[in-house]
Parts: structure tokens; C-alpha cells; sequence
């Protein structure tokens, strides 16, 4: 992967205004971010020293997921909406290694990204990935794009990773959620993890955040289990990201101020 400063020369990439998938790469130790992500990340860090710590825990969370969907669930078609810089494990990654067949569409809305995942989110010879760049509310141009490689006919796993923590208003965010899984077929998931204003100091990192330009709205757990009404959800339910399907070898994972779930379409 390169550095994010070679990447300057896109006219479209906006340097001085910090973005979630830079941010979050810079909290999980990468190249790919500049001054203005750097330093949300340190205010945010300096108030809530625990959000490396979520970071790696909402990481393992999606590998688990896509584990058991590609895994136990059968399922063979992975549309992943906010994908994030490439890092170990993305989600295609993951579900080749259960199921080689596996097509995986990505979906963002920034340039850097885009340019990442054309480079590094290549597929198995048996399988498929492909990038769409587009905003996640625009979900007519991500079905009519992702369509290229998925079958909308067969289910499709539906990932919304720490997303809609940038969309404000639960309306607007539960208004998308529904337009996205109107457009999969009955069998398909949606796997689907936030933020949470389970401590005060993930409460203070969001303000601290925001006011460095980096918006991010947290959730109580129970608004996170709204996304999933009319699904069924899968066990455990709608918990704290390291708790859910964790390795019993591993014993009781710390709490984490970030909740998730996967829930099927009847």
C-alpha cells in the first residue's frame, strides 16, 4: 500500500478536511492519511484512549461475520458500503477463504479509497470483486452498479461497517437501511456495527471529532437494534462487537463502546 502523499495529484481529493476511512486507517497504524486526519485522530485519542482498541475490535467483528456468513450461512455475495482503506482481512478476503467463489462489491465515496481498492481489492480466480463510487445514499446507482457482479435474484450479505455513525438523524439512516434491503432478495443479511454512547469518554471523543470537522454520531445500543427490525436477527442478537460470536479460547472480551448484529431477510 502506498503512502496517502502520493495520491495528491487526484484533483478530486480534498486534503485538508479529515475523512472516516483515513482516520480510521491512521488509528489502526497505516500510511494512508494526511495532516488533517492525523490530527482529529489524536484529539480523538488523547480523550478516548480506547479507540485503537475499538478499531481492532470492530476489524475482528466484520472478519467473524463474514466467517459465518460465507461460512455457516452459505452465502456467496458480499455488498460492503463504506469499505474503508484496504487493510488485512477485508471482506473479500475473508469470505474466499471460506467460499473461493465469493463476488464482492465495494462501495465508497472517496478518492484515495477508490484508487486503493482498484489497485488492492483484487479477487480470487474464482471469485469476483469489484468498486463502485458512489455515496451510500445514492441507492439507485449502487444497485444498478453492483448488479455488474452480483445476482440480485440469489441473497446478498448486505455490510454497513461504522457507516451511519456520519449520517445524523436516525430517519434519514433507518430510510437508507430500508431502501438497501428492499433491494435484496428473501435469505440475504445485513451485518451492520456503530459507535455507542455507552462510556463518557467515546461521548466526548465524538464532540471532540466533530468540532475537528470528523462528524460522527454515536447511538445507545437499542437505536443500533432499530436498523434491524423486520430481520431475523442471528444469535447472539445486537451486542457489544467483541462479544458477539467471540473464540471461547479467547475467554470474555472487553466491552466496547461500538454495537452490531447480523439480521436475515424472511
Amino acid at each position: 500500500m502506498t503512502d496517502a502523499s502520493q495520491e495528491q495529484g487526484n484533483p478530486k481529493l480534498d486534503t485538508g478536511v479529515p475523512h472516516s476511512a483515513r482516520v480510521w486507517n491512521y488509528w489502526l497504524g497505516g500510511k494512508d492519511n494526511y495532516a488533517a486526519d492525523r490530527e482529529v485522530g489524536d484529539q480523538v485519542r488523547e480523550i478516548f484512549p480506547a479507540i485503537v482498541e475499538n478499531a481492532q475490535a470492530c476489524r475482528a467483528f466484520l472478519v467473524r461475520v463474514v466467517s459465518h456468513l460465507a461460512g455457516e450461512a452459505g452465502i456467496r455475495q458480499f455488498l460492503d458500503i463504506g469499505t474503508g482503506l484496504p487493510t488485512a482481512d477485508n471482506t473479500h478476503e475473508v469470505a474466499q477463504r471460506v467460499a473461493p467463489a465469493s463476488r464482492i462489491v465495494y462501495a465508497d465515496n472517496d478518492p484515495l479509497v477508490l484508487a486503493h481498492a482498484r489497485a488492492l481489492l483484487s479477487s480470487g480466480p474464482e471469485g469476483a470483486t469489484d468498486y463502485v463510487d458512489v455515496d451510500l445514499r445514492d441507492t439507485a446507482t449502487i444497485r444498478a452498479e453492483a448488479a455488474r457482479t452480483l445476482d440480485f435474484g440469489e441473497p446478498v450479505a448486505l455490510m454497513l461497517m461504522g457507516i451511519l455513525g456520519h449520517v445524523e438523524s436516525d430517519e434519514e439512516a433507518l430510510a437508507i437501511v430500508r431502501r438497501l434491503v428492499d433491494l435484496l432478495p428473501s435469505g440475504s443479511y445485513l451485518a451492520f456495527y456503530d459507535g455507542t454512547d455507552t462510556s463518557e469518554k467515546i461521548v466526548e471523543g465524538a464532540k471532540v471529532s466533530s468540532e475537528g470537522g470528523h462528524d460522527y454520531y454515536l447511538r445507545s445500543p437499542e437505536r443500533i437494534a432499530r436498523f434491524f427490525d423486520g430481520l431475523e436477527l442471528v444469535e447472539p442478537g445486537v451486542v457489544t462487537v467483541s462479544r458477539w460470536r467471540p473464540d471461547p479460547a479467547d475467554g470474555v472480551p472487553a466491552h466496547q463502546d461500538s454495537y452490531g448484529g447480523v439480521g436475515r431477510k424472511p
